[in-house]
């Protein structure tokens, strides 16, 4: 039974916050996972996009149980399954074993983000709804950066395996807030049955949905990217602690949270469309920057370090303003079953960022214009898709 209409703000926060600091924590970890598993950094970068592939089927599961059993003990049920997966994590000796565990973890992860998602957008509306997901962006962006911080010196005082047992005594705790204070927010006594294939048929031929769905896959594909390389641009490259590099994720966190703000403030001058535009070219922008930052090799080392910094912020600045806006415009035609479309588009849209993840590991080698590169020219189309479709929409 429906007990209220939307959980604390606070209680928000921390269940869609906490799949981002576990796609993130260990990355600082990677070059040590590498050579502990005695295997090659591509290999070990696929831990990533494993980790999309699992979210993947994990949301289009969660949204679509949660239709049928309630939003509550999909939540739930989704956090055990996450427990386990980081338990199998911190057991793994070998790179196959740490990729299957990863999925795992990745697909109870997933019940934070879907289920999430759709208690906002079946309780919330208009502006409204823009705004709390833009406040919501603005306040989570700090804990994809907050993971490598965290694991970077996790991993420099007691190795990387200490970094996964993090994950399971967050699990646990995570597992007793949400028992204690998630309330149902559906009711799902009064839901007619709900058949997938008709809806995603309705859903792919839409050229909104699909249009949001590029844009999405593409932005937090290049942001986990990023991720999956920077450790070997900074750690490898520039020869960083992990500790030392984690923080660097706070400007990352920092560019994520004026691009949201930015975004909420545009709000009262101009469409969610028009914003979802200026960011896409915000982002071209800074891949631009950042291609031509990573090229000074001859100057000083804390010169370009610099340097490739500032681009990224502006980079995942345009990132955080476009972002929130097409996450609340996606699925406004799909209110009635907001559960399975979330489902369905967020494995579309997460199988993309598996895929982004998947080409940066493959083209992943010692040029650091590599990166940029492929973030220039992911931009560059995501601009010219917001150009010629939702600005003329």
């Amino acid at each position: 039974m429906k007990k209220n209409t939307v959980p604390s703000l606070l209680l928000m926060i921390v269940l869609v916050a906490f799949p981002q600091i576990s796609e993130t924590i260990y990355t600082p970890s990677l070059p040590d996972i590498a050579f502990a598993l005695e295997t090659t950094n591509n290999s070990v970068q696929l831990t990533l996009s494993i980790y999309f592939i699992g979210f993947a089927f994990g949301v289009f599961c969660w949204g679509w149980l949660s239709d049928f059993i309630g939003r509550r003990p999909a939540m739930l049920g989704g956090l055990i399954v996450y427990g386990i997966g980081s338990l199998m994590c911190f057991y793994a000796d070998s790179i196959e074993w740490l990729l299957f565990s990863r999925f795992i973890q990745a697909f109870g992860a997933a019940t934070g983000s879907i289920i999430t998602q759709t208690i906002l957008r079946e309780s919330v509306s208009g502006n409204k709804r823009h705004a709390m997901f833009a406040q919501i962006s603005a306040v989570i962006a700090f804990t994809p950066a907050a993971g490598p911080l965290i694991g970077g010196w996790v991993d420099q005082a007691l190795g990387f395996r200490a970094v996964f047992l993090v994950l399971v005594i967050m699990s646990v705790l995570l597992f007793i807030y949400a028992f204690l204070k998630l309330p149902e927010t559906t009711d799902v006594s009064r839901r007619n049955k709900v058949f997938i294939l008709p809806i995603a048929k309705k859903m792919l031929s839409s050229p909104r949905v699909l249009v949001f769905g590029l844009l999405i896959g593409g932005i937090n594909g290049i942001l986990f990217s990023y991720y999956a390389e920077a450790p070997f641009i900074f750690i490898e490259h520039f020869h960083m602690s992990p500790g030392v590099y984690g923080f660097l994720g706070i400007i990352v966190a920092l560019a994520s949270i004026v691009g949201a703000m930015i975004s909420k403030r545009l709000l009262n001058i101009y469409a969610p469309e028009k914003i979802i535009h200026m960011g896409c070219l915000v982002m071209t922008i800074g891949a631009l920057l950042l291609t031509v930052a990573s090229s000074l090799t001859a100057l000083p080392d804390p010169v370009v370090i610099g340097c490739i910094l500032m681009s990224v912020f502006v980079l995942l600045m345009g990132a955080g303003i476009a972002l929130p806006n097409c996450l609340s415009l996606a699925l406004v035609q799909f209110h009635d079953v907001a559960g399975t479309a979330g489902a369905i588009f967020s494995l579309g849209y997460y199988l993309l960022v598996s895929l982004t993840t998947w080409g940066m590991s493959s083209l992943h080698n010692s040029s650091l214009v590599t990166m940029p590169i492929y973030f220039l020219i992911l931009s560059a189309g995501m601009w010219l898709l917001s150009k010629g479709y939702i600005t003329k929409e």
